[in-house]
């Protein structure tokens, strides 16, 4: 039987599947959309890898070797199921770099220590952590990365050969355009044409990827021109395959450092483009809820791929948005997607390397340049500017184009790290002046820390002395020099005669806590030497947040009933802490007349008193009962009833419901319907309790319409007493509530 009857319907409801439990078994169709996905993919990734490992100065089947890896390992152990990881733009000027310093072999066993460090990451759960780089600071190296590729690879467009630097690479610019090598040029520009103008052609053919296409063009025209340098190779995938060599050990230093360079922003691209290839399968499916990332997954999964890529001599990996998109927009469905495009790229890179020799490099570097500037985004851009981080993301783009990554991002670090100082800065404070209802106030709005003293101060002195002053702390925080400077101003202002309140927000705790952060209250708190402790201590802090937050609100509410009540119904409900009357039935101040009682009796002078009140003197037009589940009284007639009931008052008062205990045991059908439902036993007796005590009025000829209720704790759900069925229903299923006469209907307060 279930536990609650809500339980039944959500039987039959699918499951959410956990992002690490395992996908359900691909049928036919699902492995013809990943094997037709995986193609188009392997289409995207040849070309970008030949030309990323070009780009890094390393060997051309370094790219590819990194590819197969980055689709097979990868793709088998991570946690993003439709990424493909390989290669990545937004590794190339780190690598350039490495392989500079220390030369190509060293820079794998780099590779494989990064590797390593991102299976500690993954480990470790340590991938919420990249979540707090601000964003304008990703965006901003990528884009300072793809401007960095864009400079170097059009040297390389142009015929000639890139620089070191970005600034070599624009000092030298008006030579190399004064030096054209007309073949290469002419191929540059080709595939430079072909993928800016290819995805914006109408028409079907868009679903061939613009890289392919544009090396084919580019690779098609160079047949006919001369002297166009093209890719040379020394052997196949296989024969290209090279261990790692360990550094001088002086440079031990610098290579750690490598490491942890290319383990932290291949992490964060990953994660990045996990989080977008997320998105882009939701949007695909409809809305439809796809296998979320695992980021620590995800993470081992890249620390396996890099360490295995530079055991064999591959260039590190990450996922990468180009492909990964590419994958989910061909229908890919599983990770065989990923898995498969690393088998073909394998293939071609073995048995097809005649081709690749076909390929010029001037057409690689126009596809790295068009690929470099699409990490511009001018989305990225406005989006800093409408948060206000252009600055930052500025500042990181020049930083890593004309010195280096790392000292990019950390100018931007910096910059963001000022920048939330600025903001912590900038409080609000203003004057509203006095009026002949209110007093003069002063606000407060934003970040209260000890660098908003001087404006705060200002503001303050210019009060003047003797008048009565309300002070509004809206602000998320303020520090104990805060504190100090307003605590210290209050008193000297009492002192001259004047009146002052500090209030904080609705909602704000008062409980005192420690730290270097605390609101008003718990500052207050903290110096008087003491915590609010003993029984009344809840309620007194209830009564002045009352006056604090909702009196004025509610005041001309109350105003308005001074004169005298009229309320819409009377509520017999239980004394349980836990039975909120005005809350179940959406009623406010003067809709209900409300009686609670243990147990929800219609029993003894003040119960009756009350019932007679409210439909003789006050012409209620409804009197409605209501029970609810876990009631204390009704576990007490189960247990006690009638031999061991305890004396006194309480012993007295349950032996009234003795003939609800009575009508239960007998099969009341309220009970035998809310058992039917899946409710405990207490809970079933409380509902037939409630039709006995529907009687009870019936038979002291109440004139009134009458309800029953009952209150699911457990739920909030609130059930209906279901006249016909002598049953307890969902509000919305019930035709009428019982009735001794027709009455009026449901008042307002009580409509569903």
């Amino acid at each position: 039987m279930p536990d609650h009857p809500s339980s039944v319907a959500q039987a039959g409801r699918a499951p959410d599947r956990s992002p690490d439990a395992p996908a359900p078994r691909p049928g036919s169709r699902t492995l013809r959309a990943d094997l037709g996905a995986s193609l188009v993919v392997f289409l995207v990734a040849v070309p970008l890898s030949l030309g990323i490992a070009l780009a890094s100065g390393a060997p051309i089947m370094a790219g590819l070797i990194a590819a197969v890896v980055g689709g097979v390992v990868a793709g088998l152990l991570g946690g993003s199921p439709l990424q493909v990881s390989g290669p990545a733009a937004g590794l190339t000027v780190i690598v350039a770099g490495l392989v500079d310093q220390f030369g190509w072999q060293v820079t794998t066993l780099i590779t494989v220590g990064a590797g390593l460090l991102q299976l500690v990451f993954g480990l470790s759960r340590l991938a919420r952590f990249t979540q707090a780089i601000p964003p304008a600071v990703v965006h901003g190296m990528l884009a300072g990365i793809g401007v960095t590729i864009a400079l170097a690879q059009l040297h390389v467009v142009l015929g000639g050969a890139a620089q070191t630097g970005a600034l070599d690479n624009l000092r030298e610019f008006p030579a190399q355009l004064a030096n054209l090598h007309g073949g290469a040029v002419v191929v540059g520009l080709t595939a430079i044409a072909v993928m800016v103008v290819w995805p914006r052609l109408p028409g079907p053919q868009k679903a061939v990827p613009g890289a392919l296409v544009a090396v084919g063009a580019a690779t098609a025209l160079s047949v006919a021109l001369s002297d166009v340098p093209r890719v040379d190779l020394p052997g196949n995938l296989l024969e290209s395959i090279a261990l790692p060599v360990l550094p001088d050990s002086g440079l031990w230093p610098a290579v750690l450092g490598g490491m942890l360079t290319v383990a932290l922003v291949a992490s964060v691209e990953s994660l990045l483009s996990a989080v977008a290839v997320d998105r882009m399968a939701q949007d695909r499916d409809g809305g439809a809820r796809a296998a979320r990332t695992n980021a620590d997954r995800e993470l081992l999964g890249q620390g396996a791929g890099n360490a295995v890529s530079g055991l064999l001599g591959g260039l590190p990996i990450t996922g990468v948005i180009v492909r990964s998109s590419a994958n989910v927009r061909a229908g890919a469905q599983t990770r065989a997607s990923a898995v498969l495009h690393g088998v073909w790229i394998a293939l071609f890179g073995v048995v097809l390397v005649s081709v690749i020799e076909m390929i010029p490099l001037a057409a690689l570097s126009g596809l790295l340049v068009v690929v470099g500037l699409q990490l511009v985004k001018p989305a990225d851009i406005r989006t800093a500017r409408a948060h206000g981080e252009l600055l930052i993301y500025v500042a990181t783009v020049l930083g890593v184009v004309f010195l280096n990554l790392l000292e990019g991002v950390a100018i931007g670090l910096v910059l963001a790290g000022l920048l939330m100082v600025r903001r912590a800065a900038r409080t609000s404070v203003r004057v509203e002046e006095p009026t002949d209802a209110a007093p003069r106030r002063v606000v407060v709005e934003g970040t209260l820390s000890f660098l908003s003293v001087p404006a705060l101060s200002r503001v303050l002195n210019e009060v003047p002395g003797g008048e009565p002053v309300r002070v509004d702390l809206v602000v998320d925080y303020l520090d104990h020099t805060a504190y100090d400077h307003l605590e210290s101003w209050t008193r000297r202002h009492r002192a001259t005669g004047g009146w002052v309140e500090v209030s904080e927000p609705a909602g704000t705790r008062t409980d005192p806590q420690h730290g270097r952060f605390a609101t008003w209250s718990q500052w207050r708190s903290e110096h008087a030497g003491h915590t609010q402790e003993g029984p009344s201590a809840p309620m007194l802090a209830g009564v002045r947040a009352y006056h604090r937050e909702t009196a004025e609100h509610v005041r001309p509410t109350f105003s308005g009933l001074a004169a005298g009540q009229s309320p819409s119904g009377l509520l017999l409900a239980c004394a349980d802490s836990r039975v909120l009357p005005n809350m179940i039935t959406h009623s406010g101040p003067g809709d209900l007349f409300t009686v609670q009682n243990v147990g929800n009796l219609v029993s003894g002078t003040g119960a009756l008193a009350a019932v007679q009140y409210a439909t003789s003197v006050l012409r209620v037009p409804l009197v409605a009962v209501c029970g609810h589940s876990g009631c204390g009284a009704m576990q007490g007639l189960l247990d006690g009833v009638p031999t061991d009931m305890p004396d006194g008052a309480l012993g007295d008062w349950l032996r009234t419901g003795r003939p609800s205990l009575d009508a239960w045991r007998a099969g009341h059908p309220a009970g035998r319907a809310g058992a039917e439902a899946g409710f405990e036993q207490r809970d079933c007796l409380a509902m037939v309790n409630v039709a006995v005590q529907l009687d009870r009025l019936r038979e002291l000829g109440v004139d009134a319409e009458l309800m029953g209720l009952f209150f699911d704790i457990r739920t909030a759900d609130v059930l209906v007493y279901d006249a016909d069925a002598r049953a307890f229903r969902p509000h919305d299923t019930v035709g009428s509530p019982v009735g001794s006469r027709p009455g009026p209907g449901l008042p307002a307060a009580l409509r569903g």
